[in-house]
């Protein structure tokens, strides 16, 4: 079987991110076809992932939290993974994959996915993401070069775009030919992607706990190809804005409550579910939404989006099936205040915003 579409990164977000739309659409024959995943790492703690996930019959992806109040608890089966492979092991089988059969490459490889190491490309499999994406985009262009859409999923803005300039710079420092650096800038589609969901724990050997909610959003460019049709996967004119939402409203709200933990010394293992369960830091909550956050938004012409996000967010809050500790969204605390309170101010000056001013300001 010819899998359009290759992945690198078999993690559980993936799993229940992307490999479930392509699953869901391949059942109404609204995607190209089968996925091959890609294990990038030698970590042996996935190795047995691999075949899980390609198991008869699939992987278990349990649905679990509220949508418009009401509760979600279901399990979908994820059959959309044909192969299942490890650059360590099989490097020449993943370089042919690229080189003959994939439409779509897609990525999620962690938080230094993107980091290179200064001796890439001297071993036969380089050590870095960036590194084995342009051995593997080479061995495209020397079998023909067809077209390739790249669709990066790292929680990185404008992720495309950065991927593309580290690509491009490495190809130019250590293979020096100018007509593939000229493929590599105008043939290949780097889609600057957003995505949303909260995964909150694998189910061994593969699949994943997930919230109901659901977003990736791709921006379109010229010959950027919709990778399936599915209500999750929206094509947008500008990322920005959903790129604001999620920062000001999802990532804010969580850093008002991680505030309100760390000032009043609340129970170390207390949760965001747990904490909103206090009326009174609630409606402190949703204060700070109707009162500030959300003015800020339609002075940007986004009142009805941000309006209908808070309400999808205080759902995603309240899921009964996910412990998200606020010790663990309290790291890096002053960077988060900075980044999506203080951010947010300076976007809508004009704006009284007392309540998250008394935040910025102690």
């Amino acid at each position: 079987m010819k899998t359009p579409f290759v992945q690198f990164g078999t993690s559980r977000f993936l799993q229940a991110h992307a490999d479930l739309f392509i699953s869901e659409a391949l059942d109404r024959q609204a995607a190209p076809g089968h996925i091959t995943v890609v294990q990038t790492t030698g970590s042996t703690e996935r190795t047995g992932r691999l075949a899980a996930l390609t198991q008869p019959g699939g992987y278990p992806v349990a649905i679990r939290g509220l949508a418009d109040g009401k509760p979600v608890d279901r399990v979908e089966r994820v059959t959309s993974v044909a192969r299942a492979l490890s650059t360590d092991d099989s490097w020449d089988a993943v370089c042919n994959i690229v080189a003959d059969e994939a439409e779509f490459l897609i990525s999620n490889t962690g938080d230094t996915g993107y980091d290179i190491f200064g001796d890439d490309l001297s071993a036969r499999v380089p050590l870095s993401f960036p590194g084995k994406l342009l051995l593997l985009l080479k061995a495209r262009f020397d079998a023909g070069g067809k077209p390739l859409t790249i669709l990066p999923c790292e929680l990185v803005s404008r992720n495309g775009d950065v991927l593309k300039a580290i690509v491009l710079e490495l190809a130019g420092e250590r293979l020096g030919e100018p007509r593939f650096s000229e493929w590599l800038a105008n043939e290949i589609v780097w889609a600057n992607t957003l995505v949303d969901r909260i995964v909150s724990e694998p189910i061994q050997p593969a699949g994943a706990v997930a919230e109901p909610y659901a977003l990736w959003a791709i921006e379109r460019q010229p010959g950027l190809r919709k990778p399936c049709e599915h209500e999750c996967v929206l094509m947008v004119d500008d990322l920005a804005p959903y790129e604001k939402l999620k920062l000001h409203i999802l990532n804010l709200g969580h850093t008002v409550l991680a505030d309100i933990w760390l000032r009043q010394a609340r129970d170390p293992g207390e949760t965001v579910r747990q904490i909103l369960a206090d009326t009174e830091i609630a409606g402190r909550l949703e204060d700070i939404y109707g009162q500030e956050v959300v003015p800020a938004f339609a002075a940007n012409g986004l009142g009805q989006q941000a309006s209908s996000y808070v309400a999808t967010t205080l759902d995603r809050f309240r899921n009964p099936f996910l412990d998200h500790r606020l010790a663990d969204i309290a790291n890096h605390h002053t960077e988060k205040i900075v980044r999506r309170i203080a951010d947010l101010r300076r976007w809508s000056p004009t704006i009284a915003m007392p309540m998250l001013g008394a935040i910025c300001d102690q």
